[in-house]
């Protein structure tokens, strides 16, 4: 999707115009991946524009920085704020949010120590990620002959850019094959996660969806949607997934920032279920978008309200 511009990023404590937002080409995250990130919604609610689980989304950047050893020179309070300026500086009523903390520039080596720890903080309009039709009349997906990494090369707890160099290559051989998206096996040959998305199962309506341990990210999607499928009733389970529960499935979704929960409809041309989007799924997206949206309660205090004022400029 074209990239919409909006008018100031946010880096390192102060705006700069967007076109002036630059790094220098020896930094240290051009050359080594060295760059933790976060994918954010902002919703158009009722009361106006609110972003969704921003607590819980920089909780993780900042425990990704961890992982790196990136000390990084805010706080996650301070990177909060900087989200909700970020947006209302914009005149954004709905957008996505990409904070980026990443090793600088100083000198050019695989040891990071002595580079600058830098933060940025963009927020841009952006639609639906895997096309307008992909949430209701769901996506074809193919098995990826990628692997996700191993639990002892890369840690998948935490979003680094570096991580994205397999998801880059699962998703280039699925869009050259013709699918929308590709699902990765783990190094054990089990069901691991799509490109940029966890999955569900629906197995006689019970929702299954592969463990930490098989190198997912851990998403906050992914957890909303456990929780509100407890409240609608269904059993919910994390599970070893072999390769051939997919094809026998009754329902598939991705779930994630991105994608929201978009349903699955084939694997490998293998139809799955009916076909179409199932009841199941429909349910969730149901309760997850009427929160998110303003039209169900915020029984979980799920959405942060953008300040008002500058936010309510832009249609």
């Amino acid at each position: 999707m074209a990239m919409i511009k909006s008018e100031k990023i946010w880096m390192n404590g102060q705006f700069v115009a967007w076109d002036e937002a630059k790094v220098h080409v020896l930094s240290h995250a051009l050359h080594y991946g060295s760059s933790v990130f976060e994918g954010i919604r902002c919703y158009p609610g009722k009361n106006g524009p609110a972003i969704f689980r921003l607590g819980d989304h920089i909780e993780r950047l900042m425990q990704s920085a961890k992982i790196y050893r990136m000390a990084v020179p805010f706080s996650q309070a301070q990177i909060e704020q900087a989200c909700l300026e970020t947006v209302s500086v914009n005149s954004l009523k709905e957008c996505y949010i990409r904070p980026l903390i990443y090793r600088g520039y100083e000198h050019v080596g695989v040891n990071p120590i002595g580079t600058p720890i830098e933060v940025a903080i963009a927020a841009y309009p952006w639609g639906k990620y895997l096309g307008d039709d992909a949430l209701t009349k769901g996506v074809a997906v193919k098995i990826g002959t990628w692997a996700r990494m191993a639990p002892n090369t890369l840690p998948a707890l935490a979003k680094a850019g570096g991580n994205y160099l397999n998801s880059q290559l699962l998703k280039l051989e699925a869009v050259t094959d013709g699918y929308a998206e590709a699902i990765a096996l783990d190094t054990n040959g089990y069901v691991s996660e799509g490109s940029g998305e966890n999955l569900f199962i629906v197995m006689k309506n019970e929702l299954i969806t592969p463990p930490v341990h098989a190198s997912i990210l851990a998403g906050i999607t992914r957890a909303s949607v456990m929780t509100l499928a407890k409240e609608l009733g269904y059993t919910v389970r994390e599970s070893v997934v072999p390769r051939e529960m997919l094809y026998i499935a009754d329902e598939l979704f991705f779930s994630g920032t991105a994608v929201e929960v978009t349903p699955i409809v084939s694997v490998d041309r293998v139809t799955v279920g009916t076909g179409e989007r199932g009841p199941l799924t429909k349910a969730i997206q149901d309760a997850f978008f009427g929160i998110v949206r303003g039209e169900l309660a915020d029984r979980h205090g799920w959405l942060t309200a953008v300040p008002q004022g500058v936010a309510a400029q832009r249609g």
